[in-house]
């Protein structure tokens, strides 16, 4: 199988064509979908990173540092760990997991990861992959999905629970959902994690989940002038 050095671009190259926006040099993911873009050659990319940012003032370029440009801000650098995992996770699944596919379902999956993660959903994310959630008395208490998406491998994104629903392990059971759902395709399952995230990453390298890399992903902000 090929790899994800490169996430971004390649899944803009394969599965996740319809959603690119091609400049020279680098590829994003359109707006309304996901902040992400990601370079062939970082050297080349000045231009279309500027051009991005007449469409959304806060993003992330994932991999090679940008060059310097009066248009944008390199806000900070998340140094991520790049997860991988080839087989199922060896739990039971005991909650009622229900597949998030109608519109009240995703507009409460919105609500619920900008609750927890805000800043990287947004409201047509959900389109990009298959999402599942838990449900208590009514309300989404916890959610796990599909994001990139290349011939080999999904990503898994959105690991959220209610802050007033942790410690019941449903997160772990949506992650074997979801990574079952992957393998079942025949891929492999990979996510991103801050490395500072021990908890996290730990919790990961129990359910089988190894480090392949580091990815950084650098966020950026447009410059006022050029919201103007």
């Amino acid at each position: 199988m090929s790899d994800v050095e490169n996430p971004v671009w390649q899944s803009l190259s394969e599965i996740h064509q319809d959603y690119a926006i091609v400049y020279d040099g680098i590829k994003f993911y359109k707006p309304e979908y996901c902040p992400f873009g990601g370079a062939s050659d970082i050297h080349n990319a000045t231009k279309g990173i500027s051009k991005y940012c007449s469409l959304t003032d806060d993003f992330f370029v994932v991999g090679s540092k940008p060059l310097a440009s009066s248009l944008y801000q390199i806000n900070q650098e998340l140094v991520c760990n790049q997860m991988h995992l080839s087989n199922s996770i060896d739990i039971n699944i005991q909650e009622e997991i229900t597949e998030l596919v109608s519109d009240s379902q995703k507009q409460e999956l919105f609500d619920l990861v900008n609750l927890v993660q805000p800043g990287y959903y947004r409201k047509k994310t959900a389109k990009l992959g298959t999402y599942f959630g838990i449900y208590k008395s009514g309300k989404l208490v916890a959610a796990t999905g599909e994001r990139m998406k290349t011939k080999n491998f999904t990503e898994i994104s959105a690991v959220v629970t209610h802050p007033d629903y942790t410690g019941n392990g449903y997160a772990k059971q949506l992650l074997k959902q979801t990574a079952d759902h992957i393998l079942a395709q025949d891929k492999i399952a990979y996510l991103h994690v801050y490395e500072g995230n021990t908890g996290a990453i730990k919790l990961y390298e129990k359910l089988g989940f190894t480090t392949k890399r580091k990815m950084s992903f650098w966020n950026l902000k447009s410059t006022p002038e050029v919201l103007l």
